[in-house]
């Protein structure tokens, strides 16, 4: 959980953002990084390393050059993460989908309302006929 709060983190700024995006489309150095996003080299590095320390890049050593690239497995992690939060029901949903199949029960022959077994007051019709 740690892990995917430290992505967030990484990802929640601008510039790391656009680092992702352009690492995500080819292997670059920190100079072509920062000419491409018109920030300077130092910044870029110090950006770098909060996304290298996060698991979402990382870097090759080609030459006198560092390459650095995308962990996409890193990505595909969080996106699995963030589907299953998509996937959590609601309170209310939660509460409707109780509410109907606890929700009142009216007798077809007498007309009477049966109690329902409705923990929240809030949901509950203001009715005088309502029996508790």
């Amino acid at each position: 959980m740690d892990s995917i709060l430290e992505v967030f983190k990484a990802l929640s700024d601008k510039n790391r953002y656009n680092l992702l995006k352009l690492l995500l489309k080819h292997d670059l150095c920190v100079r072509a990084l920062s000419i491409r996003l018109n920030i300077s080299e130092s910044a870029i590095s110090q950006h770098l390393k909060i996304l290298r320390e996060a698991g979402v890049a990382k870097g090759d050593k080609r030459g006198y050059y560092t390459h650095y690239y995308i962990n996409r497995k890193v990505l595909e992690e969080v996106a699995k993460h963030i589907l299953e939060l998509s996937q959590i029901n609601s309170i209310e949903d939660e509460l409707s989908q109780k509410m109907s199949k606890n929700h009142l029960n009216y007798g077809r022959s007498r007309g009477e309302i049966k109690k329902n077994n409705c923990q929240h007051p809030e949901l509950r019709p203001k009715n005088k006929k309502w029996s508790q």
